[in-house]
C-alpha cells in the first residue's frame, strides 16, 4: 500500500478512518457485478497480468533449429478516479465531526463502481476486456413494455441457459430503468411481480447502474461458478497526489481485468421501450 502515499497527505489517522470507511459504504451500495461471477483477489498491486495458458508461435527463433512461441497473458488495468477535499473538511473529521461534506468522495466511488462495473458486463476493449454482454449478445432477449410479463421473458432466457446445460442458481441485474420498471409492476391483484421473479431466480435481483437500456438494459447470469472470473490486483483504494493551503488532491484506485470463460451462462435482455414508469397488471 505504500504506492498509494497515504503517508504524504496532510490527513490524520482518524480522518483516514473516515474516508475509508465512507469510500467503502459507497462502493457497496454500487457495485453490481462482482456479485454474480467469480472473484479472484486481491492479489495484490505488483500483479502484472493474468495469465491465459496459451501460446502464439513466432515466425522468428534466437537460433536455428529452435522453435520460439510466447505466452499469451492478460494485463491488469489501473482505474484512478482523482477528487479533492477542502482541508476544513478534513481537519473537521479529524476533530471528531459526525458531519462533513464528503459527496465528491462518494462521488468518486461511485465512478469507480461504475468503472468496474461497466467493464465486466459491458467491456473495455481498450484493456483488452470482453464484457459478458458482448460475448454473451448472440443470445439476447426482448423485454417487454409491459413488466407484469416479464416472467414471459425471464422463463425464455431460463429456456436458454437450460439448453445449453447451464445450471442454476442464477441472479438477475437490470439497469435502472428496468429495474425500476420491475419493483412497480404488479400482476391482476396487486401481487408483485418483482417477488414472482425472485421465487423463480432463487438468487438476487440487483441493480446495475453501468447496464443503461437498449442493448444493454440486464441480463440473466448463472452463479454456479466456473464461467466468469474477476481478476483484482490492487482493490479499491484511496491515494493521495499532492496538497494546497485549501485543498488535498485524492483518488480512488482499482487494478482488474475479467474473462468471460463461459458466455454461454448468460442471457442479455434488450429494450427500446423501457420506461421509469412501469404498467400495472
Amino acid at each position: 500500500m505504500k504506492h498509494l502515499l497515504r503517508g504524504l497527505a496532510p490527513i490524520t489517522e482518524r480522518a483516514w478512518e473516515r474516508l475509508d470507511q465512507e469510500a467503502r459504504q459507497a462502493l457497496e451500495a454500487t457495485l453490481a457485478a462482482r456479485r454474480v461471477v467469480d472473484f479472484r483477489g486481491p492479489e495484490g498491486w505488483d500483479l502484472p497480468s493474468v495469465d491465459l495458458g496459451r501460446v502464439e508461435a513466432l515466425d522468428d527463433a534466437p537460433v536455428d533449429g529452435a522453435r520460439a512461441r510466447l505466452r499469451r497473458v492478460l494485463p491488469l488495468v489501473e482505474i484512478r478516479v482523482p477528487f479533492d477535499l477542502p482541508r476544513t473538511e478534513l481537519e473537521a473529521l479529524a476533530r471528531g465531526a459526525h458531519e462533513a461534506d464528503l459527496d465528491v468522495l462518494r462521488e468518486a466511488a461511485l465512478r469507480a463502481a461504475l468503472a468496474e462495473d461497466t467493464s465486466v458486463l459491458g467491456g473495455f476493449p481498450a484493456a483488452g476486456i470482453r464484457g459478458i454482454l458482448p460475448e454473451a449478445g448472440s443470445r439476447a432477449t426482448e423485454l417487454p413494455e409491459d413488466f407484469a410479463r416479464f416472467p414471459d421473458a425471464l422463463a425464455a432466457a431460463f429456456e436458454q441457459l437450460r439448453s445449453a446445460g447451464v445450471q442454476g442458481p442464477y441472479a438477475l441485474l437490470l439497469g435502472p430503468d428496468a429495474y425500476e420498471a420491475l419493483l412497480r409492476s404488479t400482476h391482476r391483484g396487486g401481487y408483485p411481480v418483482v417477488e414472482h421473479v425472485r421465487r423463480e431466480l432463487d438468487g438476487p435481483v440487483l441493480l446495475a447502474n453501468a447496464l443503461t437500456g437498449g442493448d444493454r438494459a440486464g441480463v440473466l447470469v448463472s452463479t454456479r461458478g466456473g464461467d466468469f472470473e474477476l481478476t483484482v490486483g490492487q482493490d479499491f483504494a484511496i491515494g493521495y497526489t499532492s496538497h494546497t493551503a485549501e485543498t488535498v488532491t485524492l483518488y480512488i484506485e482499482e487494478t482488474f481485468t475479467f474473462l468471460p470463460i463461459g458466455p454461454e451462462a448468460a442471457v442479455p435482455f434488450t429494450s427500446s421501450r423501457v420506461s421509469a414508469r412501469a404498467k400495472r397488471g
